[in-house]
This record gives structure tokens, C-alpha cells and sequence, in this order.
């Protein structure tokens, strides 16, 4: 494939649904005793789902398909079936600008919008330069840090379903789409946090191997609007055609994988823990940041060797060595510029001069980091740094793996041991607390409890809003008394 092709299959998400999958989701939804009047399908490309549409949806009175793809559109209006069934429409229009209101006729119509938006995210779109993107704004109303970092970042399906939901809360409608499993959840999300109406929802998971040559956990998104219906819950499927399901929902505006385990443990629940899981050291620059100890001496990501002094240098633990036990010695190393975020790094200066000349020299890189969380700030700052960075015992796990593997770690040659930002810790001053606290986290409740909340199926399962939904001071207290 050339690069302006392969160009074009990211940027508009071209990874087409083949006649097989689109039959078996339509059947599925007949089964699920869909009945639409119009079905419409935003992103068309080449047909196959209008194709199953027209065979399988016998009482529908119009079919309407979207595309924006010149090419497709000509391959579309040459299909005999398609052009022979005059229940079917297909217009070229762009999802991000088209009038979709003008498509229905009135309230009383029954709307389906099926199909499969693009799998691509916005972040993504911009490493490519591509234009297939809504207008940019932060939609999901983040709030400082969150907002300039990868909280920000989204899938454009997630985009792009989140209008049609909204546009579908004025119908007894339908919406059967697929998509990846964590889209799924966070228009389950932001249905639940905008109070709109939804009678049924439920996930069917599909092979995406099988079907579209890629591993990303995905499923069929199916959702029943009602204009007086609120029942915010997902029951998930393990394929399409399984008869049972485990219930996702809500216990304090906080979504849960397993309703059933979490309802047994959810008196360790609180909203805002008093202890705080924090993430590791970000820097966006390793080559220069991250050093690595042998016998010619500190050698940087450049290959260098570097002659810098011990003042600013801490032993580096990656997410792998957490996860797989390497914690009691390192030969990597990270500089650490600030002991709390925004504070000045002129003091390198004088307490550590070949320290300043060396991040000077290499200046061009440290300056031209793109995260937006560095603009005005001091030269050389770093993130995910503080107080509880330079404790002496922490307990860590690394978000990446899909596991509860709590580990205690202790300095490292006599100096604070640093994480990269795929590890979340805690920090203690007491050896003693830290083994005290470990033991918690290992109990078989603590572990049911964490494992009921987390979505074992994400790219990074353990996040620390779920970490820091465990009240550990009760913890320890029901533990010791209740156990």
C-alpha cells in the first residue's frame, strides 16, 4: 500500500465491514426485536451494510447512507441491488457538517443509525496531518491538567457517536454500532453524566482479528432510546450470539464491571480518598532525561557518554521492572530538575553547573516538546514530581499490566527510587506503614474490590481514579475487626 493511500485508511478510519459481519449484526438486531422505520448509516463507505439492510430489514421505508469518499460513492450507485431497492438513498455529505434532523420525517418515525465510525484517534489524526476531524474544542469539558494532557485525547467514533445519541434523544430510536469496547463505555458514560434517556443498552464482543485484521477489543454498541426512559446500566455480552451477560452500571456516579462482585465489597468505596495514588515522573524527552549506568560511565539516549554530577540523579524503576519484581536494583537513571512542579530550575546552576551545561547542550530537544503542559513554564520542568516523590518506601504497580501486583519499594543506593508514568504509587516515610498498608492491598477483598471496578480489556486497565477510590483507613479497620 503507497503512503497517500495508507494516508487515507487512517485518516478516514477505512477499515470497511465485510458482508458477513454486517448480516450478522442486523439479524442481531432483529433479534433484539429492532423494527425501524428509517435506518440510516453516517459513513457508508462501500455499502455493506446497506447491502444487509435491504435484505434483512424487509419493513423499513427508507435506507439512507452517508459517505464522503468520492470513490465509494461511484462504487455505491453502480450496485445493482443497491440501485435496484428504491427505498435506498445515498448522498455524499461530510458526518462532521451534515444536517441530520432534514433525514426524518417526524417524532413518530423509529430511527436506526448502524454502522462503524472510524477507528482512529484525534491525537492520531494529527501525527498524519489529517483533516477528517470535528472542529476542536474540549468537548468533554476537562479542567486543567487533564485538559492539556492525554485525557484530551479521543477516539473520533467516540466523537461522532456522541452526536448521534444526542441527535437520536428525540426519537424512539436505535443505534447499533460497532466500535472499540472503552468507546462503548464512555458514551455509557456520558449518557449516564448528561441524565439523557436510554431504555436498554447492551455489547456484543466481536472477533476483530476474524474481521478487520487488527487486536483491539471491540463489540457490537447496541442502544434503545426511550423519551421516557433513564436506566443507566450495560449488560456485556461475551460474543454475539451468548445468552449471558455480566451488568456494568453505577455506584456513585462511578462506573463498575462486575455489579455483582462490587455490591459484596462496596463498603471499602469512597469518592475522595485521603490517600493519594500519584503517577510517575513525565519528561517527554528520555533520550536526554533518562541515563543508563555501566562501566564506561552514564551513557544518555544519544549513546553519549555524560559527565554530570549525582545531585540531580535518581535510580529509575520502568512499569516492566515493577510488574515483573526487578525493584531492588537498577542501572537507569533520570534526572530530576524540580522538587515540585513550577519551581524554579535556576539552582542547577550553581549546585550542579555540569548538570545545567548538560541539559543546555541539549536544549534543542528539552525546548521543543510538544505537550502543551510545558508552555510557560521553567526551562527544563518536569511533571508528575513532589513532596511524596522523595519518600523514602513506596508501594507501586504498573497500570499497563492486567494484574494486582502491589509491590514495596525502598531507596536505591541510599536515594529515593523514581518511576516512569506508567507506574502509580504511594509514598510512606515509615517502613513499617508501608508494610502495613501492603498487606491490605493484598487481602483477597481489597483485590475483589479493585478488580470489580477495573476493565481488564484497556490498553492501561489500573489508573489511579481507581486506586484512589479505596478508603484505606476503613480498610485497615474492617480488615483488623471484621476479617
Amino acid at each position: 500500500m503507497n503512503n497517500i493511500k495508507h494516508k487515507q485508511k487512517i485518516e478516514f478510519g477505512d477499515f470497511q465491514t465485510p458482508i458477513e459481519l454486517a448480516e450478522i449484526v442486523t439479524k442481531k438486531l432483529v433479534s433484539l426485536e429492532v423494527k425501524p422505520d428509517i435506518i440510516i448509516e453516517p459513513t457508508c463507505g462501500i455499502g455493506n451494510f446497506l447491502l444487509a439492510s435491504s435484505k434483512i430489514f424487509e419493513f423499513a421505508t427508507k435506507i439512507i447512507g452517508i459517505e464522503i469518499n468520492p470513490i465509494y460513492l461511484q462504487e455505491l450507485k453502480q450496485n445493482p441491488i443497491l440501485s435496484n431497492d428504491s427505498r435506498i438513498i445515498i448522498r455524499q455529505g461530510n458526518f462532521f457538517d451534515f444536517q441530520w434532523s432534514n433525514l426524518t420525517n417526524s417524532l413518530r418515525d423509529r430511527v436506526l443509525v448502524l454502522g462503524n465510525f472510524p477507528w482512529v484517534t484525534n491525537s492520531k489524526q494529527g501525527f498524519i496531518q489529517g483533516s477528517n476531524l470535528p472542529q476542536k474544542n474540549n468537548f468533554k469539558h476537562y479542567q486543567g491538567l487533564d485538559a492539556i494532557t492525554g485525557k484530551s485525547n479521543f477516539d473520533i467514533s467516540e466523537w461522532m457517536l456522541i452526536k448521534t445519541v444526542d441527535w437520536l434523544q428525540n426519537y424512539n430510536s436505535y443505534l447499533g454500532m460497532l466500535c472499540k469496547n472503552s468507546v462503548a463505555r464512555k458514551i455509557l458514560n456520558y449518557i449516564q453524566n448528561k441524565n439523557l434517556n436510554l431504555f436498554y443498552c447492551s455489547t456484543y464482543k466481536i472477533n476483530s482479528k476474524k474481521y478487520f485484521q487488527t487486536n483491539v477489543e471491540s463489540c457490537l454498541l447496541f442502544c434503545q432510546f426511550n423519551l421516557n426512559k433513564k436506566r443507566y446500566f450495560c449488560d456485556v455480552f461475551s460474543n454475539i450470539d451468548s445468552p449471558k451477560y455480566q451488568r456494568i452500571g453505577y455506584y456513585n456516579q462511578t462506573l463498575v464491571r462486575d455489579l455483582e462482585t462490587f455490591s459484596q465489597v462496596n463498603y471499602f468505596f469512597i469518592k475522595k480518598s485521603s490517600t493519594k495514588w500519584r503517577s510517575g515522573i513525565k519528561h517527554d524527552c528520555s533520550k536526554v532525561m533518562e541515563l543508563s549506568k555501566s562501566n564506561a560511565g552514564l551513557i544518555n539516549g544519544f549513546g553519549e557518554v555524560i559527565d554530570i554530577e549525582d545531585k540531580f540523579l535518581y535510580p529509575l524503576l520502568k512499569g516492566s521492572d515493577v510488574a515483573n519484581g526487578k525493584i531492588h536494583s537498577t542501572t537507569r537513571y533520570v534526572l530530576v530538575t524540580q522538587n515540585n512542579i513550577g519551581e524554579s530550575t535556576d539552582k542547577i546552576k550553581t549546585l550542579a553547573p555540569k548538570t545545567w551545561n548538560y541539559l543546555f547542550r541539549y536544549s534543542q530537544y528539552l525546548d521543543n516538546r510538544k505537550s502543551k503542559i510545558y508552555k510557560n513554564k521553567p526551562r527544563f520542568s518536569i511533571f508528575g514530581v513532589g513532596d511524596y516523590s522523595f519518600k523514602k518506601w513506596k508501594i507501586a504497580i504498573c497500570g499497563l499490566y492486567k494484574k494486582l501486583d502491589f509491590k514495596l519499594i525502598g531507596e536505591i543506593n541510599n536515594k529515593p527510587t523514581f518511576f516512569d508514568d506508567t507506574v502509580y504509587f504511594i509514598g510512606f516515610d515509615s517502613q513499617k506503614e508501608a508494610i502495613q498498608t501492603l498487606d491490605i492491598l493484598a487481602n483477597k477483598k481489597i483485590l475483589n474490590f479493585y478488580s470489580s471496578l477495573i476493565f481488564w480489556d484497556e490498553k492501561r486497565p489500573i489508573k489511579a481514579s481507581i486506586l484512589n477510590k479505596l478508603d484505606l483507613k476503613n480498610a485497615k479497620y474492617h480488615l483488623k475487626n471484621f476479617n
